[in-house]
């Protein structure tokens, strides 16, 4: 089941899901969805609105006003609710058009329902009008299209997709000592872009939010992950928290394992948030990214310890639950809410990752298994690349997770020009089973 109710479907659309979404004391009016109590003139405007942004989800039948103890949930006739509506979009909106209803029903025999209006910007005609003005979506709520927006709007393609691909990513740059040498085996970079809400666009990163990011980190898979990847090799871990350059528009999560006997540190995971510096005003959503880096030095840890040196390479399963936590994380429902409230966007608008770049400080052969690879004669040296997604894999779902992994790893094998690394995907899947 998805964690938005823009995405979910009919199916998975309860009153017991919406009464649990109205009850959350933070969940507000945002970018993306609005409470309407009952029909009023302005909720045309707001279906013109999310159409002319970035889509949206309002929900007839549930006051937007939070009070102790009271049930926002209220309900109405839903077919009478439905007419109402659908009439005025047809009269009011220049083009006519209607966005999607879903009758969602109380449970308990009073013929009440809450009406689940979707707007979908990808199949609306934008943009869309009321009385020649195109209205627009900022936090939690309506303005008007100012020039620049509106011949946007007017120059787009009718396929044009609004959402964010979180693609074109920086790939990351190693530090490096005074004599032009990394410290580290390789850096894996990937994230995403996304959309920002007017409220995330000015709002100061709080403490609060940073720490419960940090904390649906913590509780995910990547630690696991990550401490996989140190093979045995760690005196003690230090979870996510806040380490290094955290401002007002970013922050920085930073977890740690530490080696033994000496206090290195052979595997780290920067989770960065970085929130666009707002100058004035601009016709559309600034972009924020999160990325995250994982540094792994085990190899070059082994390297230092004389007789306790051994030959560290990085093994096909260690890489493959590496690149699945990677993914399995930034799709997570609790980490996905965290950078949608920091943000102030719906969780529909976050992206899926789509890219992971490796940045190695020897060749990539050097760090994988000698044994079920062999080199292609005169390839070259590969230190890295660039690794996209499939963008019609649903990475919430374990077995498509599971595909773009191990793409990803026979990616890995051949740029370094070796060949067997199908083989060995194929014999690492046959002795596991696929993860939730």
């Amino acid at each position: 089941m998805t964690n938005s109710l823009f995405t979910a479907s009919a199916a998975d659309l309860t009153i017991e899901r919406i009464r649990a979404v109205a009850a959350r004391p933070d969940q507000v009016e945002s970018l993306t969805l609005e409470f309407k109590r009952e029909y009023s003139p302005s909720l045309v405007k707001t279906i013109a609105a999310m159409a002319n942004t970035y889509g949206g989800t309002i929900l007839v039948g549930v006051s937007d006003k939070v009070e102790p103890g009271v049930d926002r949930v209220v309900g109405v006739d839903a077919q009478a609710m439905i007419d109402k509506i659908a009439s005025a979009c047809s009269e009011k909106l220049d083009p006519p058009w209607e966005p999607t209803f879903i009758t969602v029903p109380f449970d308990d025999g009073s013929r009440r329902s809450v009406v689940v209006i979707r707007v979908d910007p990808n199949v609306a005609p934008r943009p869309l009008l009321i009385d020649l003005k195109a209205p627009i979506r900022l936090s939690g709520q309506n303005s008007t299209a100012d020039r620049d927006r509106l011949l946007m709007l007017a120059r787009e393609e009718p396929t044009a997709n609004v959402l964010p691909m979180g693609q074109a990513l920086m790939a990351p740059n190693p530090p490096r000592d005074i004599e032009g040498k990394a410290n580290e085996d390789f850096i894996l970079r990937t994230g995403i872009n996304l959309l920002m809400g007017e409220a995330g666009a000015w709002r100061p990163l709080s403490e609060r939010s940073v720490h419960a990011l940090a904390q649906a980190l913590n509780g995910s898979v990547l630690p696991e992950a990550l401490r996989n990847l140190a093979q045995g090799a760690v005196d003690h871990f230090i979870g996510f928290r806040p380490l290094g350059h955290n401002r007002s528009r970013t922050a920085r999560l930073v977890w740690q394992a530490v080696g033994r006997p000496a206090e290195q540190h052979l595997i780290e995971a920067v989770v960065t948030v970085n929130l666009p510096q707002i100058y004035g005003s601009t016709p559309t959503a600034p972009l924020a990214s999160v990325t995250i880096d994982v540094i792994s030095r085990v190899r070059q840890y082994a390297k230092s310890h004389g007789n306790m040196a051994w030959e560290a390479r990085y093994p096909v399963s260690d890489l493959a639950v590496l690149f699945d936590g990677l993914l399995k994380t930034l799709v997570a429902p609790e980490v996905v809410a965290e950078i949608a409230r920091i943000t102030d966007i719906d969780t529909a608008l976050v992206a899926q990752p789509r890219e992971l770049h490796l940045v190695a400080e020897e060749q990539v052969a050097e760090l994988l298994p000698s044994h079920g690879l062999q080199e292609i004669p005169e390839a070259g040296a590969s230190f890295g690349g660039i690794f996209r997604a499939n963008p019609a894999l649903d990475l919430r779902v374990a077995a498509e997770r599971q595909e773009q992994v191990d793409d990803w790893l026979r990616q890995l094998g051949l740029d370094a020009g070796l060949t067997g690394m199908e083989a060995l995907v194929e014999r690492y899947r046959a002795t596991t089973t696929t993860p939730a």
